[in-house]
């Protein structure tokens, strides 16, 4: 019997915390069947951001948009250019330098992605930033920690993509802007994706 509520609690306490996280999220924009909720972090001035979209396009057509690395940067949100560094396995590495409003200087990131398959065949891309795998660049404030992911589950012909992400961009950016930038980056992003995913 004890063995049974031992089993019952390891169910149900993840169930709970994920719960507990997903009422800290706030809707901040709902449109075009994209959604857009913004979450505080403990700790730090920026708000984690989760953009929610039902793509008309398979999980293949998706992970192969985000796999191309150069070519994600027409459709990222401010993105001005990015490459691949390293592929090994599962794992990726990837330099991004983005564009910012006057006067924030430019930011540039450094990410290793992880990508799984769920056995429903989900594809989880696992984003991680690591700030010192390359020397900064002269002009840009390298973004100092990126956590987050991309998740991608089927629905039938369609394909149901979160982004969820937090960043600490280093430096001074204006509150205006860094408000500003959590609901546009996960909203165009998004909304560019989907329409670069449905093309015929």
């Amino acid at each position: 019997m004890r063995a049974m509520y031992r089993m019952a609690a390891l169910c149900v306490l993840p169930w709970m915390a994920m719960q507990a996280h997903a009422e800290a999220w706030q809707v901040v924009k709902d449109e075009g069947g994209i959604t857009v909720a913004l979450s505080s972090v403990p700790g730090s001035d920026y708000k984690a951001y989760k953009g929610t979209a039902i793509i008309h396009a398979s999980i293949a057509r998706l992970r192969a948009l985000q796999e191309d690395a150069s070519g994600a940067c027409a459709w990222i949100h401010e993105c001005k250019f990015q490459k691949l560094l390293k592929h090994d396995g599962d794992q990726t590495w990837t330099y991004t330098q983005f564009n910012t409003p006057w006067p924030v200087t430019p930011r540039d990131s450094v990410l290793q992605v992880t990508t799984s398959e769920g056995a429903d065949g989900s594809v989880t891309r696992t984003l991680k930033g690591v700030p010192t795998y390359l020397p900064e660049e002269k002009g840009f404030v390298r973004v100092t920690q990126v956590e987050g992911f991309w998740k991608m589950e089927p629905k039938g012909a369609d394909t149901i993509v979160t982004y969820q992400v937090h960043t600490e961009p280093g430096g001074s950016v204006p509150s205006m802007i860094a408000n500003k930038f959590v609901v546009d980056a996960p909203f165009n992003t998004l909304k560019n994706l989907k329409a670069r995913a449905e093309q015929p």
